[in-house]
């Protein structure tokens, strides 16, 4: 672990439940069921192609946070532009994938806006052998490792990767970039397609920041007793 200061971030921030889900209808009677249990949530593609994007202005308006993830990747004049608008959605995250230029690009495009954008490393679903087949030589962590450090050269506000690489990510890039975890699973939960899957107590404890959860707790048959559940293990973990 880094001896920076940790970040000063409130507790009911730490989880982020990912709203994927098939239509917005579905997505804010989750958010009313979820109530005041938690204040930040994700919108990714299936809501967003599902007119989920004016959801983010909806949800910023009633005090909540929005992690917008896009996982943008294109040339950088597209790049640019498109941070831009998402700036002026009211999200308070927003996914890039770890390339150079692309990040450089979205570092332009946010201006002075208050969106802070993640940096997508490897996707958690991917291992050494998905890598491989997609033509990378280096394996998931060296290449974690490598994005980690090129995202924080580039001024990026943080970093999207597993759990199970954020010691090591905290020892190369240290306690200055936000470090968001996919892949988060409860103990007795099914994995289902994630192959880099780490408890909300471990992620905490290896430095993690922001856990992204989606189906332990949207596919529960108590979602807020799940996300509560999530947060008290969160707070066991930082004490």
């Amino acid at each position: 672990m880094n001896s920076e200061v940790p970040l000063a971030i409130p507790l009911r921030d730490r989880l982020i439940v990912a709203l994927d889900l098939p239509d917005v209808g579905s997505a804010e009677r989750l958010v009313e069921k979820l109530g005041e249990s938690l204040s930040f949530y994700k919108i990714g593609y299936e809501l967003a192609f599902a007119g989920g994007l004016p959801l983010v202005r909806k949800l910023a308006d009633a005090g909540k946070k929005v992690f917008l993830d896009l996982k943008l990747h294109d040339i950088g004049n597209t790049v640019s532009h498109a941070v831009e608008r998402a700036g002026e959605l009211g999200a308070a995250f927003l996914t890039v994938h770890a390339f150079p230029q692309t990040m450089k690009a979205a570092v332009e495009g946010r201006g002075k806006s208050m969106l802070k954008i993640i940096a997508v490393t490897v996707l958690t679903s991917w291992d050494d052998h998905d890598l491989k087949e997609a033509g990378y030589l280096l394996s998931v962590r060296d290449l974690v490792l490598k994005r980690a450090e090129q995202a924080k050269s580039l001024g990026l506000d943080g970093i999207v990767a597993s759990a199970a690489e954020a010691t090591d990510i905290r020892e190369k890039i240290g306690g200055s970039m936000l470090l968001v975890t996919p892949g988060i699973r409860p103990v007795g939960s099914d994995i289902g397609d994630q192959k880099r899957t780490v408890t909300p107590k471990a992620a905490i404890k290896s430095g993690a920041d922001y856990l992204v959860v989606g189906r332990p707790v949207t596919g529960a048959k108590d979602p807020r007793a799940a996300a509560e559940a999530i947060v008290a293990e969160i707070s066991a973990a930082l004490k």
